[in-house]
């Protein structure tokens, strides 16, 4: 027996929090908090999580392939518009941990891997009513880190909805949260509202694991022409340096692969959300290095005659498409109808499908993300604390006195920007 499967042995003893081994008592699957996976990129230093969006069961296992040919952590997501009450995909907030349990014990998976609820978007007071009732559903269901995306609001309600929710996120939990993230083209985020945000959660005692930026981020398809940009995240994360919070990265796809790696190297980020592609390449779309799928002269996407799903059922998700008017960004909508018609197909071309994705992640894991070989640092993370609760990585630096509600919203007014009214919850 290896030193690294003594180990995981161990870490399956003390490192899986508390509703997984409720969940799961007779499983060998690590899954662990985001904190976990957070510490163990920065114990790798410039090292990147990649975080799956599930949006099939393709995605799933072929991610879960790949972390583990690349003795890899990983992070397996799904965001609200793809996995919540309203959703566009099978896979969702109260079933992905059920998947992820299952494909790591069929396959004999021996890296870590967080379940996060990602872009738990807040829009308005019911969303707050609402998603006091459901995140701790979320956690009964396997759900091992959260992202509180209140960032469609101003930057005080933001704040305020965070503040209100956080009672409901187990303290163990990984915790993002997010400011100006889909403000999109109204603005890029500042080092002042993310200061804001962080000084105003430090007084509450609330440590975020992750910050996500608009720092030029596209969600979707449609590759941009600037992209992330990466002095301005450099920026900010030294502006909050002190307060030990790693970068989330969104909309990955429209984005080069020296893009990232320069992400990696020069900012503070841990972890960096990928979707669109993966679905894509698990249909057997053909996609250029931003991760965006390639069109014809037509505008139609390309399918890759081989790969993916058959050609008949491609045809019949294009009819499917064309009937119900929907464009290519919402190609993604296609999940939940074709879900059970896809899992249907023959082994072979589920194994293409999978394998696919699996090559495809294991490239960005090894040769984009720098996080080869992580698996070891975020077990030894868990060793370490003997526990599955690895802490806050800061402490209170600043006066709750100074962070009430009303000095919250006099300091919010220094930068008032016109909130996001599109009612849009944007997966990567």
């Amino acid at each position: 027996m290896s030193q690294y499967d003594k180990d995981f042995k161990k870490a399956l003893e003390v490192g899986r929090p508390p509703n997984i081994t409720k969940l799961f008592p007779n499983s060998r699957a690590l899954i662990v908090s985001g904190k976990a996976i957070d510490r163990g990129m920065i114990a790798k230093g410039h090292a990147i999580a990649i975080a799956a969006n599930g949006r099939n069961s393709f995605v799933i296992r072929g991610a879960l392939r790949a972390a583990q040919r690349a003795n890899a952590v990983i992070i397996l997501e799904i965001a609200k518009s793809e996995g919540g009450a309203k959703a566009y995909c099978a896979v969702n907030y109260w079933n992905l941990a059920t998947y992820a349990d299952a494909v790591c014990n069929e396959l004999g998976i021996t890296v870590p891997v967080t379940i996060h609820a990602d872009h738990y978007a807040i829009q308005n007071d019911k969303d707050i009513a609402a998603a006091k009732i459901e995140i701790p559903s979320m956690f009964d269901a396997g759900i091992t880190s959260i992202a509180i995306d209140a960032s469609h609001l101003p930057d005080d309600k933001n704040l305020l909805a965070s503040i209100e929710l956080n009672p409901f996120v187990p303290t163990w939990a990984g915790l993002e949260t997010e400011v100006g993230e889909i403000k999109g083209k109204e603005g890029l985020s500042t080092p002042e509202e993310a200061i804001f945000l962080i000084q105003g959660l430090n007084a509450h005692d609330i440590f975020p694991d992750w910050i996500a930026l608009n720092n030029g981020t596209t969600h979707g398809i449609e590759e941009s022409e600037s992209g992330i940009q990466v002095d301005l995240t450099a920026r900010i994360h030294k502006a909050i340096e002190k307060y030990k919070v790693s970068g989330a990265q969104h909309g990955t796809s429209g984005n080069s692969s020296d893009r990232l790696r320069q992400i990696a190297q020069k900012t503070n980020t841990t972890k960096a959300n990928v979707a669109t592609a993966l679905q894509m390449i698990s249909w057997g779309l053909e996609v250029n290095d931003y991760g965006n799928a390639i069109m014809d002269e037509n505008k139609n996407f390309k399918k890759i005659k081989g790969a993916g799903m058959t050609e008949d059922v491609w045809e019949e998700m294009a009819k499917y498409a064309s009937e119900k008017s929907l464009k290519a960004g919402d190609f993604k909508k296609l999940n939940l109808p074709f879900e059970n018609k896809l899992t249907g197909l023959p082994a072979d071309v589920r194994e293409r499908m999978v394998k696919a994705v699996e090559d495809f992640v294991y490239n960005m894991i090894v040769n984009v993300l720098n996080a080869k070989d992580t698996a070891p640092l975020a077990v030894e993370a868990l060793l370490k604390a003997k526990s599955y609760d690895l802490g806050p990585k800061a402490s209170r630096i600043d006066d709750p006195k100074e962070w009430t509600v009303e000095k919250i919203t006099t300091k919010a007014k220094a930068f008032v920007k016109s909130p996001d009214t599109s009612g849009k919850d944007h997966g990567d």
